[in-house]
């Protein structure tokens, strides 16, 4: 079907991007191209005219290739139809505009060799392919590079020499940092005193509270300086929340080893942290406790967390919902989002529709407040006036409780803690009894949790006010990832296309968490690091947390020459190890059987067992109607053929094809269900073999 190309050209003595081609063309089309806002990048790598250096065979049939980027569709207007909570317009007609960023050179070309009599190529055009950006971040991540080098972001100081690799190897180590916390809240990091106790088998655990009290959390002070390692901890008791079960917090229930401990307070710490974790050792658990401990320790700072893959980043932020962190402050960027085993939507504009319906919901509590305190006004109309409401009614009465229940605790009765308590008619949903009656500091306790409850819903609200003054969906989700948000989770390729937009809108944090650190490219390592204009010539950043493993699979390179000759597929997490940065070596794996973790055990310094896996009969036994855990089956060709290509890069071998299926048939017919076997392999190749083979049975 064939586009109607129409070309607005503005002539300028010098050629730049922000020229303009439009495209019209009928709804059929619409549905095959499926343009978005963002820009994405180039359909094709522009080329010059073909005639010229190119020749493309006959069979293919075509004559021109052209590249552009696609910056979004158009409305009636002539404006750009930006992706958001706002309903879209509704458009008239069958044909669409969209504006798309041409390479201003190839077009002057093109047009002077229209001028001279060749054919205009931008009227011969009947076939339009598109590229998404996360296929492919080579030029966002070129584009980055040369904004850098042109601008005055820094990385933060105690990075320059570690990165450049002079100097120390072990500056950057949280030890040798001046502001080293001595004193961490390691919240739900522990299961029990035990726990503790035994996370630390080179330091004397020391308590101030007498056994029975020894539940946690704790709060644990570290001292280096005595000749005997000591640390002094300290139990304490949560502050209550409110009445209702919902209130009770998400508490840890994962038995973390010595060295994941040593790992998480690394990470606490400010500095560099570098953590190798061999397979099946928990590096996603321990990266999770130390995005909560950050969350709850520092809760002025933000985090950013950074991964290769949409996969992995999805199975951290997973994990990361399911913490005692508040939902608001979650915040999800970039394509992948949708494969999130959620319901809710963490995507920029799906958090915006949260807070708006959020404060819909606190505003209905706050006109339940004013009913059982027999208010008269239309107190819960906006958090504006919810503010008011809180401050001349709310806190009043409050204050005046306090002096009548807290003026001498001794002299006290019990029962006026409940008398005399302003809220009552509010918590008649919560669980009865509100008030238990058997002791002053419980009850009193009860009551500051009832009273934290109600503050939360205004302090909420005051935060949510900036969605009532923003009336445009760009603004709110830029407030909100300038604001809003503690924990931001994206991959780097996403740091790579949005870098310029980030820095623009005033984007800040103070951690970083790379996961998967050892698959990420050297440069695009250090993208994340520059998303934010410096202060006052100075990184704000505090804390960077690198977790890999360097033993497993590289960056991909593509390109043979960069990668044998340029050595691009050294991450530079590898080159840190190599450096001698010291690292936190996780040592114990629950994943794999012990004899199958021996295969692959010697890579690494100490790789043992957890307890689990030594003990569990499922991990001991071999499977049934196998007698070895695993076995190497060396399969012969099958008539004299054996691996073959039947396009380049697509392999493909039929005999072993035929044997892995015949073994998934057998499990099948011995009882063990589908979704139980997995058959992976290397090439795609293969694996569209071993379908058709399955098919054919």
């Amino acid at each position: 079907m064939k586009l109607c190309l129409h070309l607005s050209y503005i002539a300028q003595n010098s050629f730049h991007f922000d020229e303009i081609f439009h495209i019209k063309f009928k709804i059929p089309i619409l549905v095959c191209v499926a343009l978005v806002r963002q820009y994405i990048l180039a359909i094709l790598k522009v080329i010059w005219e073909l005639k010229l250096i190119f020749i493309f065979i006959d069979q293919a049939g075509l004559l021109y290739v052209r590249g552009c980027e696609v910056e979004g569709m158009l409305d009636d207007n002539g404006r750009i139809i930006e992706e958001g909570p706002e309903p879209k317009p509704v458009m008239k007609g069958e044909s669409r505009t969209f504006r798309v960023l041409l390479d201003p050179n190839q077009y002057h070309h093109d047009m002077e060799a229209a001028a001279s009599g060749s054919t205009d190529v931008y009227d011969t055009f009947n076939i339009l392919m598109r590229r998404k950006p996360k296929e492919n971040n080579f030029k966002a991540v070129l584009e980055t590079i040369r904004e850098l080098m042109n601008t005055t972001c820094v990385v933060p100081e105690f990075l320059h020499d570690i990165i450049l690799g002079y100097g120390d190897p072990g500056a950057a180590h949280y030890r040798q940092m001046p502001n080293q916390s001595k004193t961490l809240d390691f919240n739900d990091t522990f299961l029990s005193f035990q726990h503790l106790r035994d996370s630390f088998p080179g330091y004397d655990v020391k308590v101030n509270v007498p056994e029975d009290q020894l539940q946690p959390p704790f709060k644990l002070t570290f001292n280096e300086e005595e000749e005997k390692r000591s640390i002094l901890a300290e139990p304490y008791k949560g502050l209550n929340r409110g009445p209702y079960p919902q209130n009770e917090p998400k508490r840890n229930s994962v038995p973390f080893t010595p060295t994941q401990v040593e790992a998480i307070r690394a990470g606490t710490n400010p500095g560099l942290t570098m953590v190798v974790g061999p397979p099946g050792t928990g590096k996603t658990d321990v990266a999770v406790q130390i995005i909560a401990n950050l969350y709850h320790n520092f809760p002025d700072q933000r985090t950013v967390i950074v991964t290769h893959s949409n996969q992995a980043l999805n199975q951290l932020f997973e994990k990361i919902m399911a913490l005692d962190i508040d939902e608001r402050h979650l915040l999800r960027l970039g394509h992948g989002e949708e494969a999130l085993e959620t319901e809710k939507d963490f995507s920029r504009y799906g958090r915006v529709n949260y807070v708006l319906a959020k404060r819909m919901e606190l505003l209905g509590k706050v006109d339940k407040l004013q009913k059982t305190l027999d208010v008269q006004g239309d107190v819960g109309y906006t958090c504006e006036t919810a503010g008011y409401f809180f401050l001349y009614q709310i806190q009043s009465r409050w204050e005046k409780y306090l002096s009548q229940v807290q003026s001498d605790s001794s002299a006290t009765p019990i029962d006026d803690i409940a008398l005399h308590f302003p809220f009552t008619k509010y918590f008649a949903d919560a669980p009865k009894p509100l008030f238990k009656g058997q002791s002053y500091a419980e009850d009193f306790e009860i009551a500051m949790g009832c009273w934290r409850h109600i503050s939360d819903i205004f302090q909420q609200l005051e935060e949510f006010r900036a969605f009532e003054l923003l009336r445009t969906g760009h603004d709110r989700t830029n407030y909100l990832g300038v604001k809003e948000a503690k924990i931001i989770a994206m991959t780097c390729t996403h740091a790579a296309l949005k870098r310029k937009d980030l820095v623009r809108m005033g984007f800040k944090y103070d951690n970083i968490i790379m996961e998967e650190a050892a698959q990420i490219l050297e440069i695009e390592t250090f993208i994340p690091l520059l998303l934010q204009t410096p202060l006052d010539g100075h990184n704000r950043l505090k804390r960077w947390i690198m977790i890999g493993d360097h033993h497993q699979l590289p960056p991909v390179i593509k390109n043979m020459a960069f990668q044998k000759f340029s050595n691009m597929e050294q991450s530079l997490f590898t080159r840190l190890v190599r450096l001698g940065v010291p690292t936190v070596d996780l040592d114990a794996q629950g994943r794999a059987r012990p004899s199958i973790c021996s295969l692959y055990n010697w890579r690494y310094k100490c790789l043992g067992n957890l307890r689990h896996v030594l003990n569990t009969s499922s991990y001991l036994e071999a499977n049934a109607g196998f007698s070895y855990d695993f076995q190497l089956v060396n399969v012969q060709d099958f008539n004299g053929v054996g691996e073959s290509s039947p396009s380049p890069f697509f392999y493909q071998n039929l005999a072993e094809a035929e044997f892995v299926v015949a073994t998934f048939m057998y499990m099948r017919l011995i009882g063990y269900p589908a979704e139980k076997i997995s058959i992976l392999t290397t090439y795609n190749g293969q694996k569209h073999l071993i379908r058709d083979v399955v098919a054919a049975r």
